[in-house]
């Protein structure tokens, strides 16, 4: 039987792969895990039509992210913490802490999209890049100040 996967399956192809398996194979396990249909003329127009719906939202999500990384630019935060004498802070910046200045400002960020390689431990002002979509970037400056 020819199907058409919805969905990527180990061994067997990738989404929108049209592929012969066997018809239990199909019937079985493929058509009640909605990771494929059977090759059909208005199957494949429902194919065409949710990747259509697909790359719509993906234009509509890369744009939105565009739009943040444009406000992004603009904003800087200050992180004040404590530190010793010879300006080496008791503790660190983390990611976390970051999405919490954000945050203050009104700009809610996951702090798992902060790209910060290690913790911040030390004084300073820091360009902290952040993965707000897998095409969009935007760098924050962040201030490490001595409270």
């Amino acid at each position: 039987m020819e199907i058409i996967l919805l969905e990527d399956v180990a061994r067997l192809g990738t989404k929108g792969d049209v592929t012969r398996v066997a018809d239990g194979y199909a019937r079985n396990y493929l058509f009640p895990k909605k990771l494929a249909v059977k090759n059909t003329p208005s199957n494949q127009r429902y194919f065409e039509h949710l990747e259509s719906q697909a790359k719509l939202r993906q234009d509509k999500l890369k744009h939105e992210a565009e739009k943040l990384a444009h406000k992004l630019e603009d904003v800087s935060c200050t992180a004040a913490v404590q530190a010793g004498e010879d300006d080496k802070l008791f503790g660190s910046v983390t990611s976390a802490d970051i999405a919490n200045l954000l945050k203050a400002q009104g700009i809610d960020i996951d702090r798992r999209k902060i790209q910060l390689d290690e913790p911040l431990k030390a004084l300073g002002v820091y360009v902290i890049p952040i993965k707000l979509h897998p095409e969009v970037e935007a760098k924050v400056k962040v201030w490490v100040v001595k409270a």
